[in-house]
């Protein structure tokens, strides 16, 4: 991968070189111990600070109210389930599967799976049950904790049908309503005394694209380093809170999300499903708000009078992508503009303008280089190295390990118009 280093900034490799051999808690903030760590610490300074919290139609939804969280109560409802999950006698780093379709109970069971020293699998909520099946199989899950209403569809349901071709899966848990016979009420587990320290975190598995058949593997010190090099392009305060329309069932929702939010002691609120009376609601709340979005509503949030308390937009773009302008520049809040490439990297600039700049000159880039470099290959193809891409396809049994100094091929290419940046492809 020699053509990477070619185009790479010279001063960068020096300061690759000098970068910690460790991910140290100091240099990222607690999360090199995992977010359910981090959960808990925060939860001793900030305890009553707002941490979780539902927006929309949750009873029509899922058929229970939307949740707010302080970061003490939700330390204390993770740390009861992750006992309950410890109950299980499975082996430490046993492949657990997530598969909810958002909000505060996603993220507590993803919290709880981690603390209980386990691997969290985090499954997008639209596959069918031909997808769950193969994910399943892919990822060699031994169980899975799920929610029992997702709007007209029943999961816990889809999962016991799905359990019977699995020999190996041995444990099923949702919360309520509609858990059938068979299923664990993760409610009960919740009401359980009982607290339980979390584990140091395994890292995660998310999915390539969403197919069921590439689950990838992200390391606990590599989704630190993803977090940290999203939060170098503008920093979040433990005042603010993230007002997110993404899923956190990917590396996007994760870091830009639960991820940066745990990192500053901020609050996340989610709006999932979308709903335009609860979106509007939540943003009037009286909280300064980094407001995350998916690049296909951009047009339609730029025609939104924003209130003051928007503070920060992040658009996300997800490969393959534009990067052009595809409205008016917004009046009030500061841009950031995040491209997502598959599950290996989130690079995340000040501004379109900026983002596409550094992928067309990335040696004149402000990068955070101990985290992440980006460069050129071969026929424009976009490379990266540094701890924040450092994920791997999961392999059949164990976690691979990974060279954070090595270049990595995205599978993208940058298109190039008079110099500029103006699109990523797929290669």
């Amino acid at each position: 991968m020699a053509e990477w280093a070619a185009d790479a900034a010279l001063d960068a490799s020096a300061r690759s070189e000098d970068a910690p051999e460790g991910l140290s808690e100091s240099f990222f903030g607690g999360l090199s111990e995992g977010l359910a760590a981090r959960l808990f610490a925060a939860a001793l300074t900030g305890p009553q600070r707002t941490v979780l919290r539902d927006s929309g139609d949750r009873v029509a939804w899922c058929g229970r109210p939307a949740i707010t969280w302080t970061y003490a109560a939700a330390a204390e409802i993770v740390g009861r389930l992750a006992r309950g999950i410890g109950a299980w006698r499975l082996p430490a780093g046993s492949r657990i599967g997530l598969w909810f379709s958002g909000g505060a109970e996603s993220t507590l069971a993803h919290l709880a799976v981690e603390a209980a020293g386990h691997l969290p699998c985090a499954m997008p909520a639209v596959w069918d049950c031909a997808e769950l099946s193969a994910g399943i199989e892919s990822a060699g899950l031994v169980a899975v904790l799920t929610e029992g209403r997702r709007g007209a569809r029943r999961p816990a349901e889809d999962l016991t049908r799905a359990a019977m071709r699995h020999f190996g899966l041995r444990y099923l848990a949702a919360f309520g309503p509609s858990v059938p016979d068979g299923v664990i009420s993760l409610d009960a587990m919740a009401l359980e005394r009982g607290v339980v320290e979390p584990a140091p975190s395994r890292g995660l598995v998310t999915f390539a694209g969403g197919d069921p058949g590439r689950p990838v593997y992200r390391s606990a010190a590599a989704l630190a380093a993803a977090i940290a090099a999203h939060l170098d392009a503008l920093p979040l305060s433990a005042d603010e809170r993230i007002l997110t329309l993404l899923p956190g069932h990917d590396l996007r929702g994760l870091v830009t999300g639960l991820g940066a939010a745990l990192a500053a002691g901020a609050g996340l609120e989610t709006v999932l499903p979308f709903d335009e009376a609860g979106f509007r609601a939540a943003l009037l709340r009286p909280v300064p708000t980094r407001l995350v979005v998916p690049a296909l509503v951009e047009s339609a949030i730029a025609a939104l009078p924003l209130p003051w308390t928007v503070r920060v937009l992040d658009v996300v773009h997800r490969a393959p992508a534009r990067l052009t302008p595809r409205s008016a520049g917004l009046a009030g809040p500061q841009r950031l503009d995040s491209l997502v490439l598959g599950e290996a990297l989130v690079l995340t600039r000040p501004g379109l303008e900026d983002l596409a700049a550094t992928l067309a000159h990335p040696e004149d880039a402000l990068l955070p280089r101990t985290l992440l470099d980006v460069g050129h290959g071969p026929a424009g193809g976009l490379g990266c190295r540094g701890a924040a891409c450092a994920a791997q396809a999961l392999p059949r049994s164990g976690n691979p390990e990974t060279d954070p100094r090595a270049w990595r091929d995205s599978g993208y290419r940058l298109l190039l118009s008079g110099g500029t940046a103006v699109a990523v492809a797929a290669t």
